[in-house]
């Protein structure tokens, strides 16, 4: 399968098969790329969330908890597919950014209006990645409350989806870090770590301490 070099002609990434999805991936194509695969791994991670509750709802061993899987399915359902829109919207967001490394700069002029437009597309490029940060930390505090909560046949699950969401907050930071560097907006910079760089690493720890949890019930 052919894809274009700039990803022009990919349409809806997110509805294509698996194959093709990882296909595109592999190719010279600017998109998919990190962000698209941070945004499905993470949607993947908030699935098995959903699986677990699935399999935990409507159990009389887990009656009292029936009420806190509820409200954790219809949130995991929001945020997969937050995720799954991402996929498409990072495409979207990068393909300027990715156009405006071409633009000419032999004039000061020139110089000017590229130096302008790539700060401007670079923060575009940078939003969904920072989304998929903070709604992949969302999701791992619904597969946190799952440890106890979610039923003991599907916990090794919980493990799963903490490592895939574990996964996507990294890859979608690096996928910011690879691009905040050029940008010379002080304050953006300063927000942006001070606002997502502490939720990364509070959710890289509470993945960490569920998989260990997990992986010692399973002992």
């Amino acid at each position: 399968m052919e894809f274009d070099a700039v990803g022009t002609d990919l349409g809806s990434i997110s509805e294509k098969k698996c194959t093709e999805f990882v296909e595109a991936l592999y190719s010279k194509a600017a998109v998919p790329g990190g962000g698209g695969a941070a945004a499905l791994v993470g949607a993947v991670g908030t699935a098995l969330a959903g699986m677990v509750g699935n399999l935990t709802t409507g159990k009389k061993k887990y009656a009292e908890f029936e009420d806190d899987i509820q409200r954790i399915l219809k949130e995991a359902q929001v945020l997969q597919d937050r995720l799954l829109a991402m996929i498409d919207e990072d495409a979207k967001n990068f393909l300027p950014l990715s156009k405006a490394y071409g633009l000419p700069k032999e004039t000061e002029e020139e110089k000017a209006y590229k130096e302008k437009t790539l700060e401007e597309c670079t923060k575009v490029a940078c939003s969904i990645p920072l989304e998929i940060v903070e709604v992949c930390y969302k999701a791992v505090l619904l597969q946190e409350e799952l440890v106890g909560k979610g039923s003991a046949l599907a916990i090794s699950d919980v493990a799963c989806g903490v490592q895939c969401l574990r996964a996507a907050m990294i890859s979608g930071w690096v996928n910011v870090l690879i691009n905040i560097k050029t940008i010379k907006d002080a304050d953006y910079v300063a927000d942006v770590n001070n606002r997502v760089k502490p939720m990364l690493d509070k959710g890289v720890e509470i993945c960490d301490r569920v998989y260990a949890d997990v992986e010692k019930q399973l002992s």
